[in-house]
C-alpha cells in the first residue's frame, strides 16, 4: 500500500489532542505561575515575562490543527470517504477518473485503521457496489457484490447463476455498431438494475463457487476485463470499507480539468 492516510490521520489527531490537553492542564498553569512570579519583578525580567506568556510554537499549531483533524477523522472514518476509480474494471457503471463517495456507516461502524466493527447497521446485499480491501493486496478495490454468505455462484456462458437461478440480462447496444469490440447489457442482480460490458471475443470457462460464511463474492461490471473474486477469491467481512453511493466529480487522465457533468447516483 502507498501512504497510509488513515493511520497518519489518527496519529496526527491523537498527537495534537495530547499536546492540547498537556497545554490545558499542565503547561498553561505553569506559565501562569511563572508570569505571576515574574510580574512582581522589574528590569531585566521584562523580556522573560513576555516570553513566559507566549505559547510554544508546537502548542499553538496543535491547538489550531486538532479540531480540523478531529472533524476530518470522524467524517472519513464513520460517515463518508472519497475514493477515485483507478481502473476500468467497473465500466460502464464507473469510468476511470470518476471520484466517488463511499458511505462508511452503511455496513456498520468500524474503528479507523483497525477496521474492527463496533456497531452493526446492515449487511452487503447482492447487486450493491462495495469498496473493500481484497485478500491479495493492501489497497482499496471497488466491485459489485455478486454472492453473499451461503450463496452458490456459477458463471456460465457469461451469465451469472445465483443458487441455480440465472440473473436476467437484456441486450442494450454493441460498441462500435460495426465490428463491435464489446456488448452492453442491462443486468438485474438482487433487484438492482445496472449495465455490464462483455467482450464478444472472449469465452470464459464454466466456473462455480460456494460463498463461505463471513465472506462475499465480488465481480466487476466490465466482466471480461476485471480482476475480481474469480481470480483472487472471496472478500472477508472485516475487509469491507463501505458502500459506493455516488459519483461527485470526474477527471479524465492527463492535464484535463475536472467536471461535474457526469455526477450521478451509483446503481
Amino acid at each position: 500500500m502507498g501512504v497510509n492516510f488513515p493511520l497518519i490521520l489518527v496519529v496526527g489527531t491523537f498527537f495534537t489532542g495530547a499536546v492540547w490537553l498537556l497545554e490545558l492542564f499542565v503547561l498553561r498553569p505553569r506559565r501562569a505561575e511563572l508570569v505571576e512570579l515574574l510580574s512582581t519583578k522589574t528590569g531585566e525580567v521584562e523580556g522573560a515575562l513576555e516570553k513566559a506568556k507566549r505559547e510554544p510554537l508546537i502548542v499553538e499549531y496543535s491547538i489550531s490543527f486538532f479540531p480540523v483533524l478531529a472533524i476530518v477523522l470522524v467524517l472519513r472514518s464513520f460517515l463518508f470517504e472519497p475514493f477515485q476509480i483507478p481502473t476500468g474494471s467497473m465500466i460502464p457503471t464507473l469510468e476511470v477518473g470518476d471520484f466517488i463517495l463511499v458511505n462508511k456507516y452503511a455496513y456498520g461502524l468500524r474503528l479507523p485503521v483497525l477496521g474492527t466493527k463496533f456497531l452493526a447497521v446492515d449487511e452487503p446485499r447482492s447487486g450493491e457496489v462495495m469498496v473493500f480491501i481484497p485478500p491479495h493486496e493492501d489497497e482499496y478495490f471497488i466491485k459489485r457484490v455478486v454472492g453473499v454468505p451461503g450463496d452458490k455462484v456459477r458463471y456460465q456462458d457469461k451469465t451469472l447463476y445465483i443458487n441455480n437461478v440465472a440473473q436476467a440480462q437484456e441486450f442494450v447496444e454493441q460498441v462500435p455498431p460495426i465490428r463491435p469490440e464489446y456488448f452492453v447489457y442491462e443486468e438485474n442482480l438482487g433487484g438492482i438494475g445496472h449495465l455490464i460490458q462483455r467482450n464478444p471475443h472472449r469465452e470464459p470457462e464454466l466456473m462455480e463457487w460456494q460463498v463461505p460464511e463471513g465472506h462475499y463474492f465480488m465481480m466487476g461490471d466490465n466482466r471480461d476485463n476485471s480482476s475480481d473474486s474469480r481470480v483472487w477469491g472471496f472478500v472477508a467481512e472485516e475487509n469491507i470499507v463501505g458502500k459506493a453511493i455516488a459519483v461527485w466529480l470526474h477527471k479524465d487522465p492527463g492535464f484535463k480539468l475536472p467536471e461535474i457533468s457526469q455526477n450521478r447516483w451509483i446503481q
